[in-house]
């Protein structure tokens, strides 16, 4: 009795909706083994080892400064931008450990695409966003490009709003609309996994449940890792949680039994808002 209402509290605090998920193992497409990622001397994620599921939604949750966005930019070697960054250990995608020297950064960060947390679209034509990189990719047939426009606005769920606007500043959307831009950008370039860094943290409640049943949507094409400090969102949507703290995986599991039924204290502690 007294185990079922911790859970019952648990879950109310956490504002967790019961899911239909499946515990039984996906196909994997990422194997990340023994990974520390160092800032200088300072070591800013320790020895995490974890798989991660094709077509399935995986969250990464942890209090500010635990480790989580740190660990979600190397899986497309973004923190090779900060000087005094280094990682050790592997990432393992498609067979292949991203880490190592001789990989092609470039063509890596076209299969595992990235959207930030606050929108970023290019001072642009809506159209111009998306077209930007693609034709860098040697596309320039304007009725192809055309077709990539629309496909990459429609998978967003951002073409019935500006199909008759397309070559209007980006930066006249609103800020929902903006993210789902940026969302829209990394589809046409065809990535199979896609990294969102707090992608709904800046929007207002209906923006971020669009941006929200737009991820789920997402899901039935593309592998999805998403850094959140929204409790209800990882709940909501991820088929996977992972509770980072100060640079370790305490707890990595089916999100229903994250929320509900965690093996560590800590991670109970952390759901419950015992801290964080």
């Amino acid at each position: 009795m007294v185990t079922a209402m911790k859970e019952k509290e648990t879950v109310e605090k956490a504002g967790y909706t019961k899911q239909k998920i499946s515990p039984e193992p996906k196909e994997t497409i990422l194997n990340v083994k023994a990974l520390e990622i160092f800032y200088g001397e300072k070591r800013a994620v320790n020895g995490i080892s974890m798989d991660i599921e094709k077509n399935s939604i995986t969250a990464l949750i942890g209090p500010s400064g635990c480790g989580k966005s740190t660990f979600l930019r190397s899986i497309n070697r973004m923190n090779d931008l900060i000087p005094g960054a280094r990682a050790e250990g592997e990432i393992n995608y498609e067979g292949l450990n991203i880490l190592l020297e001789n990989i092609n950064v470039v063509a890596l960060r076209k299969e595992i695409g990235m959207v930030f947390q606050k929108p970023n679209p290019f001072p642009k034509s809506i159209y111009e966003n998306i077209t930007h990189a693609i034709k860098f990719s040697g596309i320039r047939k304007k009725s192809r490009l055309d077709e990539i426009v629309e496909e990459s606005l429609q998978k967003a769920a951002l073409w019935d709003e500006v199909k008759d606007r397309l070559h209007k500043s980006a930066l006249s959307l609103s800020g929902g609309q903006q993210q789902r831009l940026c969302i829209a950008r990394t589809i046409a370039m065809k990535p199979t996994v896609m990294l969102l860094d707090e992608p709904s943290s800046a929007l207002d409640p209906i923006s971020n449940a669009k941006v929200e049943d737009l991820i789920v949507d997402l899901k039935k094409d593309y592998s999805i890792i998403i850094v959140t400090h929204n409790m209800q969102q990882a709940s909501r949507i991820s088929d996977k949680t992972a509770f980072f703290l100060s640079g370790d995986l305490i707890e990595y599991d089916v999100t229903e039994k994250i929320f509900t039924n965690p093996s560590v204290q800590k991670t109970e502690e952390y759901i419950s808002g015992r801290f964080g």
